[in-house]
């Protein structure tokens, strides 16, 4: 079988947290995790396309036998003030250059999926957060980010040679504007896969997101006050938060005025896997989600989920069977929730074994870099 050439754009997050001094590219955690099963197909042979406003002439040429990484210098007047014009040009001579048979752009929150589409190269897109129901549920005012990245969601997807949606729930939503999707979760690290959980005592409730309206933790936070053994567990939430925002505001307020509360701003992989491992269960009371990498990277390493039943979460999780859902607007249905994973430890250890399996057969990276293959080869054989 003829081997295929890939140009993978995708977000170099060393500019999105200014990490200009670090030699080595970091991805989004779905991203890397489908590189890392790329990498194990030696049939394929990935060039790793991403944009940053200075010069980062330390970065590695390879990351990996079969995948070439190519940093490109954008000046910051052709990011997202000019429409990001200044990437696509960038993109496009390198893909110019590069000549890969197909173009698969991550995300179409920034560049990523205008690089795609503009290439002039066969491409897909995956859309990892849909941003019009993103900009939807928090009501972002014009011009803002989430109002913006949803308009370049709505230009960018009809014009696309297919669409790669991680859940069915994205599928229906862009189901209006191109005619070939295909629903493919997200890869998980093969490293969560590994990890041998032990719990800490008091029990801890890991909640993994950033501090937003969205990611609704001030609710959750109520809703554990209703448990009578507050005492006896912690709360730990581990994520990002703006201070100017009034809802990170309330959100620090709440944990000065509760011990049993404890905010961590950021954890890499690496922490975050240890905190999996001592956790006792993994709660997300979103109001709106797509494919939750949290929620998948709990499942592969042994820890009960307790999630929002919303958007494509129901996709990821069957409750009662891999995880508990919870209404995410009743603080009563998350604290019941909640409590049933602290007092029936074997109801736990029934959700972690048959969400061990499913992680297992159905988000090992893997796996989905081979489906990935698949959607390529089909794009090439039946061109738009």
């Amino acid at each position: 079988m003829k081997g295929l050439k890939i140009g993978f754009l995708t977000t170099d997050n060393r500019q999105a947290n200014r990490q200009y001094d670090n030699p080595q590219p970091w991805f989004g955690t779905a991203p890397a995790a489908l590189l890392q099963g790329l990498a194990g197909l030696p049939e394929v042979e990935i060039h790793v396309v991403s944009c940053t406003q200075r010069p980062m002439d330390s970065s590695p040429e390879k990351l990996a036998e079969n995948i070439w990484f190519h940093s490109l210098h954008v000046p910051k007047l052709g990011w997202l003030r000019t429409g990001y014009q200044g990437c696509i040009r960038a993109m496009r001579r390198k893909i110019r250059e590069i000549a890969p048979d197909i173009v698969h752009g991550q995300g179409t929150e920034r560049d990523c999926a205008l690089g795609a589409i503009f290439s002039g190269f066969p491409n897909v897109v995956t859309i990892h957060g849909n941003m019009r129901l993103v900009a939807k549920v928090t009501r972002a005012r014009p011009f803002t980010f989430d109002w913006l990245a949803a308009r370049l969601e709505a230009f960018t997807v009809p014009r696309t040679d297919g669409v790669i949606c991680i859940t069915e729930y994205t599928r229906q939503a862009v189901a209006g504007d191109n005619v070939r999707t295909w629903v493919v979760p997200n890869a998980v690290d093969g490293a969560f896969f590994s990890i041998e959980p032990a719990p800490e005592s008091p029990p801890v409730i890991l909640c993994v997101a950033w501090v937003s309206v969205r990611k609704n933790q001030n609710a959750f936070i109520r809703a554990l006050e209703r448990l009578p053994e507050k005492s006896s567990f912690r709360l730990l939430c581990v994520g990002p938060a703006d201070e100017e925002d009034p809802y990170v505001r309330e959100f620090k307020e709440l944990v000065a005025t509760r011990p049993w509360i404890e905010h961590i701003n950021w954890a890499d992989r690496p922490a975050l896997r240890e905190r999996f491992r001592t956790a006792t269960l993994l709660a997300l009371p979103s109001l709106e989600e797509n494919c939750p990498m949290v929620v998948l990277e709990a499942m592969a390493a042994g820890v009960p989920v307790v999630a929002a039943r919303v958007g494509g979460v129901p996709d990821l999780i069957e409750d009662g069977k891999t995880g508990l859902l919870c209404d995410p607007l009743d603080e009563g249905s998350m604290a019941e929730a909640v409590a049933r994973l602290l007092r029936q430890p074997g109801l736990a250890s029934s959700l972690v074994e048959s969400a061990r399996h499913k992680a297992l057969e159905v988000f090992h990276p893997l796996r989905i870099a081979r489906r990935h293959v698949e959607i390529y080869r089909e794009v090439l054989s039946n061109p738009a």
